[in-house]
């Protein structure tokens, strides 16, 4: 299901130029509010040379409604999430940062012979020495 209408029907408020009522997404989020399923209102476009104006999308505040609030389940879920972000699958330890998703695994698993000898950058809690 697409969020916006078809394009020739929202009306188009140049940069800085919005009416007041609407605000963009981060907006919303700054002000407590998610736009609730509603549908884009507007757009805003900023013209920009030898490219295409950037666009952003409006919504209407008095329609939005308030975030919902972490529960104790949701600050779980989201902590578990994190945490297996930081767990190698090759070595299956804490790498002790998010793993490059480019990598799959931490830099050690990653490249283990690549390493001269004392290097500071191979120097992982997790490496045999």
């Amino acid at each position: 299901m697409s969020t916006a209408p078809a394009s020739g029907s929202l009306p188009v408020y140049r940069w800085r130029l919005a009416p007041d009522g609407y605000a963009t997404r981060r907006q919303l989020r700054a002000a407590g509010l998610r736009p609730g399923g509603q549908q884009v209102a507007a757009t805003l476009e900023r013209p920009r040379r030898r490219r295409g104006p950037l666009v952003a999308h409006l919504y209407r505040i008095d329609r939005a409604k308030p975030v919902r609030p972490m529960t104790a389940g949701r600050w779980a879920a989201l902590a578990k999430a994190n945490a297996a972000r930081r767990i190698c699958p090759e070595c299956c330890r804490d790498a002790g940062y998010v793993i490059p998703p480019s990598l799959g695994m931490c830099p050690a698993c990653a490249f283990p012979d690549n390493a001269p000898e004392g290097a500071s950058w191979n120097t992982s809690p997790h490496t045999a020495r």
